[in-house]
């Protein structure tokens, strides 16, 4: 763990901002052959860490690998072993000068497969999505008119704001002046009395008249 912390340390210091900023330095100065020196260092750092992808993987258990790495740092920025130049001249620009055409020809056919690619991805992912959305509205126009055909025609009539007509109930009213009833015993007149007295009278009347 150590080494590799250690390592990556040498790496992103002496083998990216050291160069980096020699790089603006011979840039802004137009020096042609600090230039050229520090291209030829890019390429072959650019490798480096190409490669580097792959061997983290497969060979960092192999014993002083992150010390190693940090050694063929250092031989490439040296000045005195000029380690980058070196492997430039001797076998980075002749593979590259000899495979160029096959290298520009396989750029060139990548990039309008990855053109063509894009498109048609591009159309799919359009039509997918203009699918999507036509299928959302239909569903949701689907479940607005199920929604509509719920409601009742009262239901209906309250979101409009039209009340439904209501039966008014009879109302009993009291009324002070009404008339009670009067019982038969009152509204007739009394029948008058007969004395006991002229009715026996009456009858023996009636029995001497008789014969």
């Amino acid at each position: 763990m150590v080494s590799w912390l250690i390592s990556r340390l040498v790496v992103l210091i002496f083998g990216t901002l050291y160069p980096a900023y020699f790089s603006y330095k011979a840039v802004k100065s137009k020096d042609i052959k600090e230039y050229v020196k520090w291209m030829m260092y890019w390429i072959i750092f650019a490798l480096f860490m190409t490669v580097e992808t792959f061997t983290d993987l497969f060979l960092c258990w192999f014993p002083f690998y992150y010390e190693l790495k940090i050694a063929f740092v250092a031989w490439l920025l040296s000045p005195y072993t000029k380690g980058s130049s070196l492997l430039y001249r001797k076998f980075v620009h002749p593979t590259l000068s000899s495979k160029e055409k096959e290298i520009d020809e396989c750029l060139l056919q990548a990039k309008d497969r990855s053109y063509d690619a894009l498109v048609h991805f591009g159309k799919r992912g359009l039509n997918v999505a203009a699918s999507a959305a036509v299928t959302a509205a239909a569903k949701g126009q689907g479940a607005l008119s199920e929604r509509l055909r719920s409601f009742s025609m009262q239901d209906l009539s309250s979101i409009r704001g039209d009340a439904p007509p209501q039966s008014a109930a009879p109302v009993r009213t009291t009324s002070k002046t009404a008339k009670p009833k009067l019982s038969r015993s009152v509204t007739q007149p009394p029948e008058p009395s007969v004395c006991t007295c002229c009715s026996v009278g009456k009858i023996l009347r009636a029995t001497a008249k008789s014969p």
